[in-house]
C-alpha cells in the first residue's frame, strides 16, 4: 500500500515562504518511502475531508506565521508576530482527523507548537523578551548545529536516536512551548536554557511526535533526521483505519 502523508501548504499568503520551506519537507518524506499529500489552504472543507480520506498520516509544518495567543488564553506581546487564521482552520481539520482515526503525526516547529496549543498548553510568545535566552534559537537556516539537546531516556524520540540522548540539532524559532498540552510529554530540552524541543503524545499506540528543530533541513546530513522521518513512515504504513466510535471510546 502506498503511504499518503497530507501535510498543509505552510501559509496563505507568503508565496516566497512556501515556495522556499516546502520543497524539503515533501523531499524528506519521498526519500522515506511516503507520497506527500499538499492540502491547499484554501479549499472548502469538504475538499480537504477528501483528501484526508486517502491519507495514512499528518506532517504539520513550519510557518512564517506564529500562533495566535488568543487561542491559549493570552494577550498579544509586540514581539509576537501575525497569525495565520487559514493555516490555523486546516491544522485543525488535520488534527482532528489524525486524533479521531488514530493516524501518525509528525509536528515541526510551528506545527508542534499547533499541536501543543491544540492540546491546551501555552507558548512563550518570544524567547528573548519573555525568557531572556541567551541562546541563539534562530541563526540561520543554514546552521547544521545551533545548539544542544538532551533526550529524555525512555521516549519514543529516544528509541528513534537509536538511544543516543545527547546531540545537535538546527534551530529557526523565535517562540517555543510554555505550558505543556494534555497528555503530551516533553522528550528534549535545550539543556543551556531548558526551552522544550521535542514532545511526543504519551501514548503506546499513536505515533505523535513533534520537534521544534527542522528535520527537513538536514535531512541529508542527520541521521537522527532520517531516522526521524523513516520512523514516521513505519508508522503510516503500519496505520489501519479506527472508526471514530472507537477511538472515543478509547481516548
Amino acid at each position: 500500500m502506498s503511504i499518503r502523508i497530507a501535510i498543509p501548504e505552510p501559509t496563505t499568503s507568503d508565496a516566497a515562504y512556501n515556495a522556499r520551506s516546502l520543497p524539503p519537507y515533501l523531499a524528506a518524506l519521498r526519500s522515506a518511502g511516503a507520497t506527500p499529500v499538499v492540502i491547499p489552504l484554501h479549499e472548502r472543507q469538504d475538499r480537504v475531508a477528501r483528501l484526508l480520506a486517502g491519507t495514512q498520516g499528518v506532517l504539520l509544518p513550519g510557518s512564517g506565521f506564529d500562533v495566535d495567543p488568543e487561542r491559549y488564553g493570552e494577550g498579544r506581546i509586540p514581539a509576537c508576530g501575525p497569525a495565520d487564521p487559514g493555516r490555523t482552520a486546516v491544522d485543525e481539520l488535520l488534527l482532528q482527523d489524525a486524533f479521531n482515526l488514530h493516524k501518525p503525526i509528525l509536528a515541526i516547529c510551528h506545527g508542534l507548537q499547533t499541536l501543543n496549543v491544540w492540546l491546551n498548553g501555552t507558548l512563550i510568545q518570544d524567547l528573548k523578551t519573555v525568557l531572556n535566552t541567551q541562546v541563539n534559537h534562530a541563526p540561520g537556516r543554514d546552521v547544521v548545529g545551533a545548539h544542544p539537546i538532551c533526550i529524555a531516556n525512555g521516549s519514543r524520540l529516544a528509541s528513534v536516536a537509536s538511544g543516543i540522548l545527547e546531540t545537535e540539532c538546527n534551530s529557526s524559532h523565535h517562540q517555543a512551548i510554555g505550558r505543556k498540552g494534555d497528555n503530551l510529554r516533553v522528550t528534549a530540552v535545550c539543556p543551556l536554557d531548558d526551552v522544550i524541543e521535542a514532545m511526543e503524545l504519551d501514548s503506546t499506540d499513536h505515533f505523535a511526535v513533534g520537534v521544534q528543530w527542522h528535520p527537513e533541513r538536514t535531512y541529508t546530513v542527520s541521521p537522527l533526521s532520517r531516522a526521524l522521518f523513516a520512523a514516521f513512515a513505519r508508522a503510516a504504513k503500519a496505520w489501519r483505519p479506527r472508526s471514530i466510535e472507537t477511538s472515543v471510546a478509547s481516548a
